[in-house]
């Protein structure tokens, strides 16, 4: 048993940092030329950490000129979005996704504004890595000419009790197992089909997923000792000496050179922070591969209190209809979510989608009925859609992406067509790839406003701009957080009939 106490007292205590401290360090970096994070967010759920930024499911040059106008006319913090939902393609789909988002960016800043490019993936280490970074550096440097010296590898998302400490990413346990720490390649998260892997230690990681191309031995690992080095200077420590031990031992760092950092608390987001910028007030090129909350803490952004009841409809107008919960996620901690949701909803009308009819020779006519049950049922109240739990798998990596496509292409047609025949009053989208799809081809939002969480630190809501949803709130529910009753919370605080 590996207890998170034992393995913290090995290092310093962490050194207090008021977001602002960053936000100002941020401010200043962008005195004379203002700068802007291009996050590629492989999945919507990495959106759960912030607050109040634009966020993309299109990525045209004129998309990226609504998005860069809109943090200029709202002063809003210096970051937006574009869903790229690269998780659900095979990596030839995955490079020529990342590779247009990057060049219409830097077409659309047209000098004006300096980019920096956050590929943000999963906090249990699933995805396209180190593919993505990769094309993101290739793509910089062609269009550009400016090579990228290190790679930042941030997984940690402490809000949803992922952890990395001596260079370990870990998940911590809850409920009775709380205090404890399971190595991430214990979990079922490191079985997945698709970006299996077998090492939690982050070098190894680099290792085993470039094949060999990284070395363990040549990651720059910033260890707590390093993050936390502003702790020695006593009371809450100084941040400056933070960020000088990070920005010396990133100073090596050249062509893509990776560097994993420790992080168990916001503190040590924004020390990091702080550190990285004053990396490249010295020079360093960098990229970052990052889990949700990194960039809330790279730009300074107070932790956002989960939004009431009210403000998720604050500016609209609830419509009296049912709400529509979509659930697509097959991981256990879903299930379970799922389970406790329809045993405390008891009005809520359950309608599965038997995902074996899917790739039957009947698929359009099943689909039909399955629209239609919905819309009756949402006269009535909510409406709870799942996919049937029996997972189809197969080892074939390829397979399995084709699989779920298909699953999700039915669940986008179910969402799409409601509603346009019936909209609903809210919509949860339970599950990555579910809630991509659902965002960009269900509900056709292209521009979005991210409002903040629904829980504290995860779960966000989207309020769509434009399209047939504008101004039905949108909740974004990665299949991997919260607890049993997660679901269940966010659901009551919306619905009118729960």
């Amino acid at each position: 048993m590996t207890l998170e106490a034992d393995v913290l007292a090995a290092f310093p205590a962490e050194v207090q940092i008021p977001a602002q401290l960053v936000a100002d360090a941020v401010a200043a970096s962008s005195a004379s030329l203002p700068r802007v994070f291009v996050v590629l967010d492989d999945d919507p759920t990495g959106t759960q950490s912030v607050a109040d930024l634009p966020v993309l499911t299109r990525w045209e040059v004129a998309d990226f000129t609504w998005a860069f106008a809109h943090i200029e006319e709202s002063q809003s913090q210096p970051a937006v979005y574009v869903l790229t939902n690269t998780r659900s393609l095979d990596p030839a789909e995955a490079a020529a996704r990342n590779e247009e988002v990057v060049r219409n960016a830097l077409a659309a800043a047209d000098g004006k504004l300096r980019l920096g490019f956050v590929s943000r993936s999963d906090s249990t280490l699933r995805g396209h890595y180190p593919l993505e970074p990769d094309v993101i550096a290739a793509t910089v440097a062609a269009e550009s000419g400016e090579a990228t010296d290190g790679v930042v590898i941030v997984p940690a998302f402490p809000d949803a009790g992922r952890v990395t400490i001596g260079g370990v990413h870990y998940m911590r346990g809850s409920g009775d197992d709380a205090g404890e720490l399971t190595p991430v390649s214990e979990t079922e998260f490191a079985k997945d089909a698709s970006f299996g892997f077998a090492n939690s230690e982050l070098a190894r990681y680099v290792e085993e997923k470039s094949q060999g191309r990284f070395t363990a031995g040549e990651v720059i690992v910033l260890d707590l000792n390093i993050i936390r080095a502003g702790s020695a200077a006593g009371g809450l420590g100084d941040p400056a000496l933070s960020a000088k031990a990070i920005a010396d031992a990133i100073e090596p760092a050249t062509d893509s050179t990776p560097i994993v950092a420790d992080i168990v608390t916001e503190n040590d987001l924004r020390a990091l922070a702080l550190g990285l910028e004053e990396a490249e007030r010295r020079g360093k090129k960098l990229l970052y591969r990052v889990g949700p909350p990194f960039v809330r803490g790279r730009i300074g952004q107070e932790i956002r209190a989960a939004l009431t009841s009210e403000e998720a409809y604050e500016g609209n107008t609830p419509s009296t209809a049912g709400g529509l919960i979509v659930v697509g996620s097959h991981v256990g901690l879903t299930t379970r979510q799922l389970n406790v949701l329809r045993a405390e909803h008891g009005s809520a009308r359950i309608i599965e989608i038997d995902v074996e009819k899917l790739f039957g020779d009947n698929a359009a006519d099943y689909i039909d009925t399955v629209v239609a049950a919905v819309v009756g049922a949402l006269h009535i109240g909510d409406v709870i859609v799942h996919t049937s739990r029996l997972l189809i798998k197969t080892d074939d990596a390829a397979a399995s992406l084709k699989i779920a496509r298909t699953v999700s292409a039915a669940v986008v047609a179910v969402v799409n067509r409601t509603l346009k025949t019936f909209p609903p009053r809210f919509v949860i989208a339970k599950g990555g790839i579910t809630s991509s799809d659902v965002a960009a081809h269900g509900l056709e939002i292209r521009h979005a406003i991210v409002r903040g969480p629904m829980l504290p630190g995860i779960v966000s809501l989207w309020e769509p701009v434009d399209g047939p949803a504008k101004g039905i709130p949108y909740i974004v529910f990665a299949g991997n957080v919260g607890d049993d009753q997660s679901l269940a919370q966010v659901t009551r605080k919306l619905s009118n009939a729960f």
